[in-house]
């Protein structure tokens, strides 16, 4: 059984995050992983654009972080656990993409957890053309996984 933990900095965690929690597992289920315990935090311009800074070295905001830890822990009764890492989304930026790519912002940040969980799970791309094979699954998936997360409002 995977987890998914839900956090946020720099503003309130969302009321529909439980929701994307529900749609993480949903994409984790997808690509075959079991027992995960993956993290995903939601944060504000401000916060992200300081991680980018120190992990990046890029002085800008960006949509998705992805922060690979890669560990098998036990976790009890014999259980191990995967610990993968973090998924970081900027919910501000997310809302810029969705009106620059003209889509929902449900859809977008579908897209940024399933994207965030492909580069956890080892997969990178070099390009941000729909080409690269992380890409094209990211899409397919987005695809498969059909149905909003949330209301367009909650997001907006």
């Amino acid at each position: 059984m995977n987890r998914v933990e839900l956090s946020a900095g720099g503003l309130p965690l969302p009321g529909w995050a439980e929701a994307a929690g529900d749609y993480s597992l949903r994409v984790l289920d997808k690509l075959g992983k079991d027992n995960w315990d993956l993290s995903v935090f939601f944060c504000d311009d401000r916060y992200m654009k300081t991680l980018n800074a120190q992990y990046r070295h890029r002085d800008e905001a960006t949509d998705v972080l992805s922060f690979t830890l890669g560990e098998t822990i036990n976790g009890g009764g014999g259980e191990s656990r995967f610990l993968p890492g973090d998924i970081v989304i900027s919910l501000e930026t997310l809302r810029e993409n969705a009106r620059y790519f003209e889509t929902s912002p449900d859809e977008e940040l579908r897209r940024l957890l399933i994207h965030g969980i492909l580069h956890l799970n080892g997969m990178d791309h070099e390009t941000n053309e729909a080409a690269e094979p992380m890409l094209a699954l990211q899409e397919k998936i987005l695809a498969e996984l059909t149905g909003a997360i949330l209301s367009a409002q909650a997001v907006s």
